[in-house]
């Protein structure tokens, strides 16, 4: 009886003792009200806790007001939302800012004017170890992969090639547009696939046909970071979704302690397109076989 009545009352102690979980009111601020905004907002409502928070959603981020009404938490959803919170909301308000990647996160906080406030970013980019393993399953007889970089893109080689394995990355810099073309035809010949990051500078929208085109031409798949992206002709992609944004954000509010300031995505979603590789003449895995390698080896 002494035991179990011990153990009973060490229970209570940790119940006691551990940190309770955060609650109160979070103002969701969107960039916008439609696409993959309204669909992290969906999910996001759903996914957190109604009981312990309110939720003050603000459809358009130029329309936010701070402190109507005041809120503990702001949670952003996109680059511009974030950077409305940035320049108007209180400087002791926590922001949870989702869905941009990570290179957008950094460079927003660092032309914030106001230090030191609490920040955590989850960003679209996939952690390296899993972008890797996703390479080596999707096409196992390539291993020098190629990369275009900017100056905010950099930093991710180092990390992708501690992450490698038995790839080889090989890079060529971007600094302006003019740039772009001749950097990547110097750079194909050498690789046998080219990787995309979620890079502004690069693969924006007016500049991914003519990047298609060219690897197209050169008969080099293009591993790219959105369905999308793969809608469009690259080869396949490794993303994550708005929803499963939105559930990790979700989570992360219900956790108590203190967050990092960059949270790499949870979960993921794979995208192929079937038609690119049959004109490629490639063989890759469909995405279900994808999936079930990379979770074997501890992808998620």
């Amino acid at each position: 009886m002494l035991p179990m009545l011990s153990a009973r009352l060490l229970l209570c102690l940790v119940l006691l003792l551990a940190p309770p979980a955060w609650a109160g009111s979070v103002t969701l601020l969107l960039s916008d009200s439609t696409g993959p905004y309204a669909e992290f907002s969906s999910n996001f409502s759903e996914a957190l806790n109604s009981r312990r928070w309110t939720i003050h959603l603000v459809p358009k981020a130029d329309a936010y007001t701070p402190g109507a009404p005041p809120t503990d938490l702001i949670v952003t959803a996109g680059s511009e939302a974030l950077r409305q919170a940035l320049q108007r909301a209180p400087p002791g308000t926590p922001i949870l800012a989702t869905l941009l990647p990570r290179q957008a996160f950094e460079r927003l906080v660092g032309e914030s004017a106001r230090p030191g406030r609490r920040l955590t970013g989850v960003v679209l980019d996939q952690p390296p170890a899993r972008l890797t393993a996703f390479i080596r399953y999707l096409l196992p007889g390539q291993t020098r992969i190629g990369l275009l970089t900017s100056p905010e893109t950099r930093t991710f080689l180092s990390a992708l090639r501690q992450s490698s394995g038995n790839l080889q990355f090989d890079s060529e810099d971007v600094d302006n547009d003019t740039a772009l073309l001749p950097a990547l035809n110097g750079l194909l010949p050498r690789v046998g696939a080219l990787l995309a990051l979620p890079d502004a500078a690069i693969y924006r929208r007016d500049n991914l046909k003519s990047i298609l085109i060219t690897t197209y031409r050169q008969q080099r798949p293009v591993i790219a970071y959105s369905s999308a992206f793969v809608t469009a002709g690259a080869l396949a992609a490794l993303y994550s979704t708005p929803t499963q944004i939105a559930r990790q954000a979700a989570e992360l509010i219900e956790q108590p302690g203190t967050l990092p300031v960059i949270v790499y995505p949870t979960q993921f979603a794979i995208a192929i397109n079937a038609n690119v590789a049959q004109a490629l003449g490639l063989n890759v895995p469909d995405e279900a076989s994808l999936r079930r390698s990379m979770l074997g080896e501890g992808g998620r």
